[in-house]
């Protein structure tokens, strides 16, 4: 009673008191912030897990990351660099590269006027050892052509399916059709695997978890790692922390907090 712990669930936190399972909480390590623990777990965890128990992610290697200044991209940027040498792509709109240049993507990409596979070929043309999908549709087509030999494509979102404030039934179909199929004997001849991470479908897998989460308190405590913040939000602007996300406006996180932030009730009260 009274630890300041981080909470995993899938669904239901957008609300002051939340009722979860002992199993699902952490303990917040010395030194972080409410905000830190809240854009943690579930960006980290994934970026932690895509790289390293299914990329493998080793000295030397490259790295393709998509969105990478949302919150997942922000994490595996961070945890690649804390491998000697790794090469990273990112994408993102050409306003946030400056952010991205300086979190360490060497060669960030504008995938709104280029052909991200051309840019990737252009600076390695045999491709990259990693490429992180939570795009889906066609994207994952070019990622798999774009993998080395031995290369590892892990595919855990389909953010192609969202195209604007509402459904777009023709863009939702044209994703579906253009979804990446292969077979196991394809997989043979070309040398590469293709992984599907969901962590919300690890609910069950607690030691698996803890595991992870232990090594990535250990790399906050070191200072190798930080969750980057991009906006706060108290609950009554939620819709506008929603548009923060969807106009791409963002460079990291995006949090919600019950209240605004007492220095910012001030300001309007003036």
């Amino acid at each position: 009673v009274g630890d300041k712990v981080m909470v995993l669930a899938r669904s239901g936190l957008w609300q002051e008191v939340v009722n979860v399972p002992a199993s699902q909480t952490f303990p917040m390590p010395e030194g972080m912030s409410f905000e830190e623990a809240a854009a943690l777990l579930v960006n980290y965890i994934t970026a932690y897990m895509i790289l390293f128990d299914f990329g493998n992610l080793r000295p030397n290697q490259s790295v393709l990351i998509h969105m990478a200044a949302g919150g997942v991209g922000t994490a595996a940027i961070q945890l690649c660099k804390t491998v000697e040498n790794v090469t990273i792509f990112g994408t993102a709109s050409a306003s946030k590269h400056d952010s991205l240049r300086e979190s360490g993507v060497a060669h960030p990409i504008d995938y709104r006027t280029m052909d991200y596979a051309e840019e990737v070929r252009k600076i390695s043309p045999k491709g990259v050892d990693i490429v992180l999908d939570p795009l889906g549709g066609s994207d994952t087509s070019k990622a798999f052509n774009l993998l080395k030999p031995m290369g590892k494509l892990i595919t855990y979102g389909v953010a192609n399916l969202i195209t604007g404030q509402k459904k777009n039934l023709m863009a939702m179909a044209k994703t579906w059709w253009n979804q990446f199929s292969i077979s196991a004997l394809q997989l043979l001849h070309q040398n590469k695997a293709v992984c599907g991470y969901h962590l919300g479908y690890m609910d069950e897998e607690v030691e698996l978890l803890r595991s992870v989460v232990a090594k990535l308190v250990n790399l906050y405590s070191q200072g190798k790692i930080k969750p980057k913040i991009d906006s706060v939000w108290p609950f009554d602007q939620v819709a506008e922390a929603m548009r923060q996300m969807q106009e791409k406006k963002n460079v990291g996180k995006v949090i919600l907090v019950p209240e605004a932030p007492k220095e910012e009730s001030k300001k309007a009260e003036n």
